[in-house]
């Protein structure tokens, strides 16, 4: 049901994109590629959390978003750090072997979790099995676009006044102006660190909730 929200938001970004925008400028940049299909994911989990008493339903559904969290935000952040990192290699004329990868992205993990979990030799590996690196600097903008997307939502949830026509306004912006933008005028200022914070804000109430739950 998540992947079919999440790439609904895509078809629906793309869709109003084009039927609104010209050929030119139907395209939208990567930068905000994931902001719609994010944004179903956090509509839908608001619905089955509002309409569920099931306690452990509820811990299922917080396990899935925080892991959704984990792996959207905190993780592609490291992935773009790890890219960072080999791209500045190979501008130093350092070789790219897998020994060299390994150590770079192994560097990075235990520099992310400390002394909290243990990064063993197999998973100095996890960097092979990423395609996006095959894009250039994409896996930062799952980040940023989730970030993005969490404002968003929570301002059309809550009811704001104009927050969905802001939001349909987006999803038919395309690429007529720069990413940056089109965001702001939906309503979210990435160049400033509010979204973010907001973000984690949010990751800790999600936290609490289960703790919560566990709780009692």
């Amino acid at each position: 049901m998540f992947t079919l929200a999440h790439e609904m938001g895509h078809a629906m970004h793309s869709y109003y994109s084009n039927t609104n925008q010209p050929y030119a400028t139907a395209d939208y940049a990567l930068f905000v590629a994931e902001v719609a299909s994010t944004f179903n994911e956090a509509l839908l989990m608001h619905y089955l959390m509002e309409n569920t008493d099931d306690p452990n339903l509820k811990l299922a559904l917080l396990d899935q978003w925080i892991n959704n969290f984990l792996g959207t935000v905190f993780t592609q952040v490291i992935f773009s750090e790890f890219e960072r990192n080999a791209h500045q290699m190979v501008a130093d004329g350092i070789p790219l072997t897998v020994e060299s990868l390994n150590k770079t992205y192994r560097d990075i993990d235990e520099k992310w979790y400390g002394d909290v979990a243990v990064i063993d030799e197999g998973y100095a590996l996890n960097w092979g099995r990423i395609p996006h690196f095959y894009r250039r600097f994409y896996v930062y903008k799952y980040a940023t676009s989730f970030c993005a997307s969490a404002a968003l939502s929570k301002a059309v949830l809550a009811g704001e006044e104009g927050a969905l026509e802001k939001y349909m306004t987006f999803l038919k912006s395309g690429g007529s102006a720069y990413p940056i933008e089109v965001l702001k005028q939906a309503g979210v200022d990435l160049t400033s660190p509010i979204p973010v914070d907001d973000a984690m804000e949010l990751f800790n109430d999600l936290v609490g909730q289960m703790e919560d739950l566990l709780l009692n």
